[in-house]
């Protein structure tokens, strides 16, 4: 197996366990509540998280191919369109699902997950959902994924300890995330920095080459993944000090979020 696979494996297990250690304290009170997401109860919230493997089993069992790979920021723009459908079949399967049952149904796909990746060698092009794209970034996004519905459950249980976050996991999404807006936005009047886990120059203007760029954005791996994803304004987090932004071109209002 290749060792970016490896990697990402370790990642995405390190958080699923801190994910569902997380859904096993979930108050019986709350867990048919809404959820920060709109019309997400924290139930068919935890109940989507059983899925996120369930990409990566199917994708294998669709290969491999030999189409030409998509980009995660072309794979990924997909995921806006599929929001309405997917939200819609997730609350149906999660009608009278327990924590219980989110918790085994975890433990199955995992397991399950992980089988499929012990029989693969090498990093093949996979057919996937929403398209061809390279196993290891498949496997990028099944991590982001984990990563933001983690911070999703925290921000919706607030009684409860956040979520740990698993600090290889958190930069995987980070880069997944910066690298997206690079793709989308390229140029090189702007850089953003989220330490220490990524930097990369974006926008279309004036090139900087030497010294610090005069357009710099750095803020926080978490608060990069909030505002990357929706969960986050960007006057809110520039108001409150959560981002640092320089210069007159150092606003990416208009290009978040980059995953919705």
């Amino acid at each position: 197996m290749p060792a970016d696979i490896a990697t990402l494996r370790a990642a995405y297990d390190g958080q699923v366990r801190n994910l569902v250690s997380c859904i096993a304290a979930v108050p019986v009170d709350v867990w048919d509540a809404p959820s920060r997401l709109p019309e997400w109860s924290v139930c068919e919230l935890a109940f989507h998280t059983t899925e996120v493997p369930n990409t990566v089993v199917w994708a294998l069992l669709e290969s491999p191919v030999t189409d030409k790979a998509q980009t995660i920021a072309q794979y990924t723009a997909h995921w806006r369109t599929a929001a309405g459908e997917i939200a819609d079949r997730e609350r149906m399967a999660a009608r009278d699902v327990g924590r219980e049952a989110v918790i085994e149904r975890h433990a199955s796909a995992l397991a399950t997950m992980s089988a499929a990746l012990d029989d693969q060698r090498g990093d093949p092009v996979v057919r996937a959902r929403r398209g061809p794209i390279r196993l290891s970034d498949l496997m990028v996004t099944r991590v982001d994924e984990l990563v933001v519905h983690s911070l999703d459950l925290s921000a919706s249980v607030t009684d409860l300890a956040p979520v740990v976050i698993d600090r290889d996991a958190l930069g995987i999404a980070v880069r997944m995330l910066t690298a997206i807006l690079a793709e989308r936005v390229p140029g090189r009047s702007v850089e953003v920095r989220v330490p220490p886990y990524a930097a990369v120059q974006c926008i279309a203007g004036p090139k900087h080459t030497r010294g610090t760029p005069p357009n710099v954005v750095e803020l926080e791996a978490v608060t990069w993944v909030e505002l990357a994803t929706g969960r986050l304004a960007w006057v809110d987090a520039v108001d409150d000090g959560r981002v640092r932004a320089s210069g007159d071109r150092a606003d990416l209002s208009a290009f978040l979020p980059v995953l919705g």
